[in-house]
């Protein structure tokens, strides 16, 4: 059964801005329907021009590039709430790909109807806007973390980004989340080995600082975690959802 807009879980969330009831009536009608698939699915391919945008229901996905020798680059994590698609709707095609990393329900937007977002609804069009400019903010964060930061900082870094976003989601309970990915994937956005990415994490276990295993990733004491991360900011701001 599809879930009304108005009756979503989702916006009841930490994370997530308030929507007025007549944001919640458009969005209604920019809905067309709900889709789920299973965990591997492609949902949307690098290259394509899909006719339809996305909001994550539940579930997990990741969002990758595969350069021209094989290799993959991990661009970031996706979480209910995030919103697919969006680049393919202004540019025309992706130039990424998005592969669901657990079984995914998504609610399902009509892109042809996505200018009406400029036209009828600017409060709509502008947290468009801000998910744009949040999407930018994250990856000069992550250029800089590749860069700059040691492999102890920067896989500290995205544990930390991770248990931030789930905190806000509910999903940590008791210090521990679902954290279903593998070592590669976290390799793959982070620009180091598996070998190295190993080892990293068995040196935060050790200093009890994080232990990921069994697609459990617990987290005794973010604080200090964050400071391992070099990240001072542990209140992410309110952000929008479609």
């Amino acid at each position: 059964m599809t879930t009304k807009c108005e009756n979503c879980a989702l916006r009841r969330k930490d994370t997530f801005e308030s929507m007025s009831a007549e944001e919640i009536k458009f969005m209604e009608r920019f809905k067309v329907g709900e889709m789920v698939v299973e965990a591997g699915t492609t949902i949307l391919m690098e290259g394509s021009n899909s006719p339809q945008l996305f909001t994550v229901l539940h579930g997990m996905a990741l969002r990758y590039k595969i350069l021209l020798n094989g290799k993959r680059q991990v661009l970031n994590l996706i979480f209910p709430g995030d919103f697919l698609g969006l680049q393919a709707g202004i540019m025309g095609e992706m130039s990424h790909s998005v592969e669901a990393t657990t079984k995914l329900t998504l609610c399902v937007f009509d892109r042809s109807e996505f200018w009406s977002f400029f036209k009828e609804r600017p409060d709509r069009a502008f947290s468009l806007t801000w998910l744009a400019a949040l999407d930018e903010h994250f990856m000069g964060e992550a250029v800089s973390t590749v860069g700059q930061r040691t492999a102890v900082q920067a896989v500290s870094w995205a544990l930390v980004r991770v248990f931030l976003r789930a905190q806000g989601l509910g999903l940590v309970k008791n210090g521990a989340m679902r954290f279903p990915f593998v070592q590669q994937d976290l390799a793959d956005a982070l620009g180091l080995s598996l070998v190295h990415t190993n080892k990293t994490l068995a040196s935060l276990r050790k200093r009890q600082l994080a232990h990921w295993s069994d697609g459990t990733l617990r987290v005794p004491d973010l604080e200090a975690l964050s400071q391992v991360a070099m990240l001072e900011d542990m209140s992410p701001p309110k952000r929008p959802i479609m």
